[in-house]
């Protein structure tokens, strides 16, 4: 597939915190964050921006906020 996985002990809440910054993200359980790398349609600019925004995530902890620990169903 298209796609780069990251693993991480808190994936469901940084895919969480991300997609809450317009980042598009999939988590698979246990731990595996998904992101989609389609040629067609994401540029390398979307993938520059994404990790900034997953990097910023991480320094800052963000994923800790209470609203991004609540799992839903469905990611």
């Amino acid at each position: 597939g298209g796609h780069v996985s990251l693993l991480h002990e808190e994936g469901y809440a940084i895919v969480q915190a991300l997609i809450a910054r317009g980042v598009v993200a999939d988590f698979r359980a246990p731990e595996a964050m998904r992101f989609g790398l389609a040629p067609l349609y994401v540029r390398w600019a979307d993938v520059w921006d994404a990790m900034d925004a997953l990097e910023d995530v991480l320094a800052r902890r963000e994923y800790a906020r209470p609203e991004f620990q609540v799992r839903a169903a469905v990611t």
